[in-house]
């Protein structure tokens, strides 16, 4: 099988890389086996976040022959085409997170400061605060990013737990 074959294949299989081959199309790029190999990562473990060694770690296990370079640069390339955003949880490490081609912007996020754990709000909910910035202020707002930072349910439900 031609690694051609391999990605109409995939593609067929997975509606969210279609989507990316198109995003990618409409901008005059192809979705190479490597940037498939690296999409499908950030698909299978799109709730992880994870940083580009983590997604370098990965993909090779699957594509021995890949480099960290090319892992780097597709990254680099889908976040310059609003594919993938680069989010930083306040742990110092760079994350990848898919962003929808539906999602005008990046969608909100509940960090628990306890655990680290990372909850996704796909729901845009400061659409209405971006229209009254435009009608006061005349702004017109192009993108957004909401991190709530705070204690999430499990850590509470522990710490509410009487001791044993």
């Amino acid at each position: 099988m031609n690694v051609n074959s391999k990605i109409n294949i995939s593609i067929e299989q997975k509606p969210e890389l279609e989507q990316i081959n198109r995003q990618l199309k409409t901008k005059g790029f192809k979705l190479t086996a490597q940037r498939e190999a690296t999409v499908n990562i950030l698909l299978e473990y799109e709730k992880d976040h994870l940083s580009a060694e983590e997604v370098y770690l990965l993909v090779k296990q699957n594509y021995p022959d890949i480099g960290l370079a090319t892992v780097y640069r597709t990254l680099e390339l889908l976040c310059e085409l609003h594919v993938v955003e680069k989010v930083n949880f306040g742990d110092g490490v760079a994350r990848y997170d898919l962003r929808g081609e539906d999602q005008p912007h990046l969608h909100h996020h509940l960090i628990c400061t306890k655990c680290g754990n990372v909850e996704e709000i796909k729901e845009d909910w400061l659409l209405p605060l971006e229209n009254r910035v435009l009608a006061e202020f005349g702004f017109t707002v192009s993108d957004h990013r909401l991190d709530f930072q705070g204690v999430c349910r499990d850590c509470n439900a522990k710490s509410q737990m009487p001791a044993v």
